[in-house]
């Protein structure tokens, strides 16, 4: 299948550079988590940006079913951090352990004037 949009470039060099250069703003878009069926029923949406105080379930991975709040988003590294989900380190020190946010399934949302007018924008559906 031929490229639909000429302005985008297939290759994979200047796709790695587009991602690893993206600004803060872009990395927001770009760290979209899924949503549960009974969110995604509920706000005619698939995905949203994720941020602090969501909670989630994680869908894969060592920690597949763990769930917890989002305690940081870290868009430099690219990765969030969930309360609940910690490592030992061999000193005995509890560490965050880092998630790519697509591993991640959204089951409630941190409901704000922002976020709701952005489900709004997406679905045409008002959050009560």
């Amino acid at each position: 299948m031929a490229k639909v949009s000429c302005d985008v470039s297939s290759s994979r060099r200047k796709s790695r550079k587009a991602h690893f250069s993206a600004s803060s703003a872009e990395r927001r878009i770009l760290m979209s988590a899924p949503l549960s069926k009974e969110l995604r029923e509920k706000y005619k949406i698939r995905s949203l940006p994720i941020r602090k105080d969501d909670t989630v379930t994680v869908a894969r991975g060592a920690y597949k079913g763990r769930e917890g709040k989002v305690s940081q988003v870290y868009r430099l590294k690219f990765s969030v951090q969930v309360n609940s989900v910690s490592k030992d380190k061999a000193s005995g020190a509890a560490v965050p352990v880092n998630f790519n946010a697509s591993k991640l399934l959204i089951t409630s949302l941190n409901l704000d004037a922002d976020r709701k007018a952005l489900i709004k924008r997406k679905s045409g559906v008002d959050c009560e």
